[in-house]
């Protein structure tokens, strides 16, 4: 059958249109038959991958970064008989800045390798969350994680991981703060907040273990919330956010991780919010979370 690639050309700054002769030439190495579009405004994606999904294309891939990975996602589920199907199959080229979820899942970024997963045609069922009826592969958050998204946006004299590393110090010093009400499977939560980061997956950012200890495929979403009452409380916390493993912030006094296949929250001032990287509301109050496991057919190695 033939592939249906949707190229995202602004991911990674643009990178991702200036990579493209390069990954064209491994889909056509690896034998790959396909089609490509280009996106050419916000949430173009979403209505592309409608589109080759109704158009039944297979697989469908994202060619670009966790943004464009999360529009596809969303894309397929439109076009999906019902609230439950399978989406899919479904791959990824990586041309994105961060790639969190090419890491999480342990996939090829060299686009020669990813070009042959593709072709490969080997597939993994992986979860999908949910917010709000908005889908995200890898994460999604609320407080600090999004107010920091949305400063690392408007700095354009840096690129890469430092870029978000700036934006985090600044968000820091800026020291947001939020009441919350939580509710979770077995457990409910009352009280001030920075944060709230809602895991499919556990890094986010390129280099921040948000959520450590979430699994793509083990049916249940992995959440952290909290609060530090310091900036440097909250500056003491920043490298354990970059530890997935022995002294992760989870750790860390009033900062707490949980594991639920639903969560529903109420912040008493409004915050931004995302879905795998992209501002979905700069001012949102209430958001319903659920998780669809094995929902997704990725191509893996």
């Amino acid at each position: 059958m033939t592939a249906k690639i949707i190229l995202n050309p602004y991911s990674n700054r643009w990178n991702a249109e200036k990579r493209w002769p390069e990954a064209e030439a491994a889909l056509k190495a690896a034998g790959v038959e396909f089609e490509m579009v280009i996106s050419d405004h916000p949430h173009h994606v979403i209505e592309l991958a409608e589109q080759a999904a109704r158009q039944g294309f297979s697989p469908i891939i994202a060619a670009g970064g966790d943004g464009t990975i999360g529009e596809t996602v969303n894309g397929l589920a439109r076009a999906a008989k019902d609230g439950q199907a399978l989406l899919g199959p479904f791959g990824i080229l990586p041309l994105g800045s961060a790639n969190d979820l090419v890491d999480n899942l342990g996939l090829p970024k060299d686009l020669v390798t990813a070009a042959q997963v593709i072709a490969a045609g080997k597939t993994r069922c992986m979860d999908v969350g949910s917010v709000n009826g908005l889908y995200f592969a890898n994460n999604s958050a609320i407080g600090l994680e999004p107010y920091i998204t949305l400063i690392q946006q408007r700095i354009t004299w840096i690129k890469g991981m430092l870029r978000y590393l700036v934006a985090a110090v600044r968000g820091i010093m800026d020291k947001p703060l939020w009441s919350a009400e939580i509710e979770w499977e077995g457990g409910h939560y009352k009280g001030p907040i920075i944060l709230a980061t809602v895991g499919n997956g556990p890094r986010t950012g390129g280099v921040f273990f948000m959520a450590p200890h979430a699994d793509l495929f083990d049916g249940k979403l992995t959440f952290v919330y909290g609060v530090r009452r310091t900036r440097r409380a909250m500056f003491a916390i920043l490298p354990k956010t970059m530890k997935r493993d022995a002294g992760s912030y989870v750790e860390s006094v009033d900062i707490h991780e949980q594991h639920s296949s639903w969560i529903k929250i109420h912040v008493d001032s409004p915050t931004p919010a995302h879905i795998d990287g992209e501002i979905f509301s700069e001012a949102i109050q209430d958001l319903e979370y659920s998780i669809f496991p094995g929902r997704l057919k990725i191509l893996v190695p």
